[in-house]
């Protein structure tokens, strides 16, 4: 039923009210009755005179990527001899928490159209999609006839390999200093010499060719290759500090989503990735590989990866690293401490690490409580609340102080940053040849 429906209902009741008081109307309601039944019928015989009227199919990738926008279509084709309007409702999955996925299109005869649009999962897992329904109007617009397509399928949501292809692209052609991540100067030419290449914003300038430029006529540099099958591991905390919720998405997952990003541009510098991810017990481990097949194995680990309730087991990680990294390595462990004692709880296990490998604590600055700082306080509570979390944000800038005091070196940031800032910190280590 439409509001043309309804609007036409609601004047032929009124011309018949006013006929009791305005007997000149004589007929006029009346016609004005069988005019609107015979205007439905014909919008009938219009919808329902052809069995499939209108076809409906959603494009989907095969699978999506968590915090990210994944991009879906719905193709629609109108086999009706007119044009046609159509309100297509999507059943997306509940994950998603929306109720607005309406579409209001107008098809021409033999028309086809796509209809594109953007959804953003937060949460890894699998996503259960329903049906496409269509709701069909005529020219006449009175009704609507409804067609509905079993459209269901189940998408699984994997870390963000979005984000992992695109730090990848800019890896290979040396352009992620455009993203925020910083082209790091040489020490030296410790290197071995690689080939002659054009030079591309962000290289050494140090590292010109001139003969080679004058020869061409463009800009050459030398090309050197770093030092290659380091082991890399991203070790990923998934105790109960690590559920906590930015945007969306839970420390874990951003945790995850770098861990995933930093793995490959590992192989790509011809790295050994590995992976270790542990809460009062181990999750997984994958050991420090640089085979075709590894990035893939790593992403399905962490797919399955999920956060738990109890804190995390230290002396469980160090008696792993030391079976697991046999030589030193570059151990990047993704974890969180909101407070100096809970740090001070796991340091004698991080120092005990740090003797044999090169650790770097990765752990998240508190977004909300910089929001709560910043905001004026207008009352006595307001301020109670804002010496409260400027003691924490001071908190967190004294672990890194301590932590450095016993030689660790650490990563403070903000969730959405925590991939650029470790993928600078692996890049910056990689220049200098420090591990």
């Amino acid at each position: 039923m439409q509001n043309r429906l309804f609007a036409g209902l609601g004047g032929v009741s009124l011309l018949f009210t006013f006929s009791f008081f305005f007997p000149w109307l004589g007929v006029i309601p009346l016609v004005s009755f069988v005019t609107l039944l015979g205007l439905i019928a014909i919008d009938l015989l219009l919808l329902y005179r052809i069995q499939n009227g209108i076809f409906a199919r959603r494009h989907s990738p095969d699978r999506l990527s968590n915090g990210d926008d994944n991009d879906f279509g719905i193709h629609t084709e109108n086999f009706y001899p007119f044009s046609i309007h159509v309100g297509i409702i999507d059943e997306i999955p509940f994950q998603f928490q929306q109720r607005n996925i309406w579409f209001d299109v107008k098809l021409k005869p033999r028309e086809i159209k796509v209809i594109s649009y953007q959804l953003r999962p937060v949460k890894r897992g699998e996503y259960d999609f329903g049906r496409i329904l269509l709701y069909v109007r005529s020219p006449i617009g009175l009704i609507s006839r409804r067609y509905q397509f079993d459209d269901s399928e189940i998408l699984p949501v994997y870390p963000s390999f979005l984000q992992m292809r695109r730090y990848e692209l800019m890896a290979i052609s040396n352009r992620l200093s455009e993203t925020g991540i910083k082209k790091l100067r040489r020490l030296g030419h410790s290197m071995e010499f690689e080939h002659i290449r054009t030079y591309v914003s962000g290289d050494d300038q140090r590292s010109v060719n001139w003969k080679a430029t004058a020869r061409k006529g463009d800009l050459m540099i030398n090309s050197y290759t770093d030092e290659k099958s380091q082991h890399v591991y991203c070790i990923v905390d998934k105790s109960r500090s690590m559920k906590m919720p930015f945007e969306g998405l839970s420390l874990l997952d951003y945790a995850i989503n770098a861990s995933l990003v930093l793995s490959n541009i590992a192989l790509i510098k011809e790295d050994k990735a590995g992976l270790i991810t542990i809460s009062e017990k181990i999750g997984a481990i994958v050991p420090a590989d640089r085979r075709p097949a590894q990035l893939n194995k790593i992403l399905e680990v962490l797919y399955r990866e999920k956060t738990r309730y109890l804190e995390i087991n230290m002396e469980l990680l160090y008696s792993t690293v030391r079976t697991t990294a046999k030589q030193r390595s570059l151990l990047l462990f993704f974890t969180n401490f909101e407070s100096l004692s809970a740090m001070e709880r796991q340091l004698p296990f991080l120092k005990r690490i740090a003797k044999f490998h090169l650790l770097f604590v990765i752990f998240f600055e508190n977004t909300e409580l910089q929001k709560l700082k910043e905001e004026p306080a207008r009352n006595i509570e307001e301020i109670y609340i804002q010496t409260i979390a400027a003691k924490f944000a001071h908190e967190k800038k004294q672990i890194v102080k301590e932590l450095a005091r016993h030689g660790i070196q650490t990563i403070l940031s903000t969730p959405q940053q925590l991939t650029v800032n470790t993928i600078n910190k692996y890049l910056e280590l990689k220049a200098r040849q420090s591990f």
